[in-house]
């Protein structure tokens, strides 16, 4: 990438590499001008603090077929600082052990899909392209970004090029196959010549990542400024703890040894890594998020750091959570995980985390209800959880004061909380008995509404806190 020819002093970009060098910060030291060989949709803080990292470590290896094409799908103030900064970021690493800081430089051109549209359908297309990767959120697998992507692998197949690794990054069940399904649809309404390139020459591998990423803060940015003597308007903060898991199906079949080399983790079956992540770390985080909105914590360190809430955690994924699991190293992985939420440097706000908890709790939670049940299991923790959020919902915490929510279903959610807000039974055949958010059999399961609305009578007559303890003492409180 060619430096931005504008007045830039004082702000991140390629001319201030060196001066960020000589204060013993990690800079891209490889060549930044080439043409990308990824296609990134999605250009979150999540993506830049995780994938594009490792294809920063991959370059900094020599490989220069990684480079990234990051497309923002609507945020233009994110894409055009970007741009602004030669694609150029820095992120703080911070653990138990200290925090340091690092600038990743894997982002070499960006552009908005609603902006430039045909400019990221020709970036797919590009000869240089291997690869495309995403982090949409559950709530982007649409028909329109299929037909985003379908128009690229079109304009591939008539240049006579051939067909990439599309690796959803995002946490869905089975995200590879997902997304296959999806662009195949789309491309069988073009014709099924093109269906059958992108079924014969295209891999849709399923994929796991686990890296916690708060999003920016203004102390956030400050602290960049601090500590690189320059502005960065896309300064992020995250934990040194990361995983990627993907699966062995690609359409350069060497691409495994290559990513197993920078620590990514290639196994022939994602799904016992991919349901431990959901159930264990995202179920954990939504009912830590619902508490400690409710009960006026802001951050998930401050709900971990209460003891009743520590308990209670560690007594979901071990009682109820993790002996469902396939992933062999579960309990090691649960341990990490306490450490993880605890750590004091990444501020994880509960609130971001509760967003869109309509499209994250069907996956997190009933899954695991369910096969506690089949296997005689206990569910008295994750009924908790299911009465947390069904206090949340109506939008304001034990001490009073409002908040918002960000969910698709908010209004119609919030209206039924509120409805029924004095009235746990009939809060809990409302909110209980949801199609689109509760499995069909759990939500006619008597016993299971049964359990959820004690546990939302406890939250409503003694706050979470004093719930918490009553759960933890073997009482429901009355």
């Amino acid at each position: 990438m060619i430096p931005n020819s504008a007045d830039m002093a004082g702000r991140l970009n390629s001319a201030a590499l060196p001066a960020l060098a000589a204060r013993s910060i990690h800079v891209p030291g490889y060549p930044r001008s080439g043409a990308p060989g990824v296609v990134h949709l999605g250009l979150g803080a999540f993506f830049r603090a995780h994938q594009a990292l490792v294809f920063d470590t991959l370059l900094q290896r020599g490989d220069t077929r990684w480079g990234v094409f990051g497309v923002a799908m609507r945020s233009t103030a994110l894409a055009d600082s970007l741009q602004a900064q030669d694609g150029l970021y820095a992120v703080q690493v911070a653990s138990s052990a200290g925090s340091q800081w690092q600038v990743g430089g894997a982002i070499w051109q960006t552009a908005v899909a609603a902006r430039a549209p045909a400019w990221v359908v020709q970036s797919i297309a590009a000869p240089s392209t291997r690869w495309l990767t995403l982090t949409v959120t559950e709530k982007g697998y649409r028909p329109e970004l299929a037909q985003l992507i379908v128009q690229g692998l079109s304009a591939r197949l008539a240049a006579g090029l051939p067909g990439l690794t599309i690796a959803s990054c995002d946490n869905l069940v089975g995200n590879g196959r997902q997304l296959q399904a999806l662009c195949l649809a789309a491309a069988q309404t073009v014709g099924p010549a093109l269906a059958d390139w992108v079924a014969g020459n295209c891999a849709f591998p399923n994929s796991m990542v686990d890296r916690i990423v708060p999003a920016a803060t203004p102390q956030r940015l400050a602290a960049a400024r601090e500590a690189l003597g320059v502005a960065d308007e896309a300064a992020l903060g995250t934990e040194a703890f990361w995983e990627w898991v993907i699966e062995r199906r690609f359409a350069d079949a060497s691409d495994a040894d290559t990513l197993a080399a920078a620590g990514v983790t290639v196994v022939d079956d994602v799904a016992p890594f991919e349901a431990a992540k959901l159930r264990l770390l995202n179920g954990s985080h939504t009912a830590m998020a619902c508490m400690g909105a409710v009960a006026g914590w802001p951050v998930i360190g401050e709900c971990i750091m209460q003891p009743a809430v520590r308990s209670f955690i560690h007594g979901l994924m071990t009682q109820e959570v993790g002996p469902q699991l396939a992933r062999p190293d579960w309990p090691a992985y649960r341990d990490a995980l306490l450490a993880r939420f605890a750590n004091p440097a990444l501020q994880h706000s509960v609130h971001q985390i509760a967003n869109d908890s309509s499209q994250k709790i069907p996956q997190r939670w009933p899954p695991s209800v369910l096969g506690a049940l089949r296997a005689g299991l206990p569910v008295d923790h994750l009924a908790f959880a299911a009465a947390a959020w069904m206090r949340y919902l109506r939008g304001s915490d034990e001490l009073g004061q409002s908040y918002a929510m960000h969910d698709p279903m908010a209004g119609e959610l919030q209206a039924l909380a509120l409805a029924h807000a004095g009235d746990a039974a009939a809060s809990v055949q409302a909110l209980g008995r949801l199609p689109a958010i509760w499995d069909e059999v759990l939500s006619n399961d008597q016993r299971w509404l049964a359990l959820v609305t004690r546990r939302l009578d406890a939250i409503g007559r003694l706050g979470v806190l004093g719930a918490l303890v009553k759960l933890q003492a073997g009482l429901d409180g009355e």
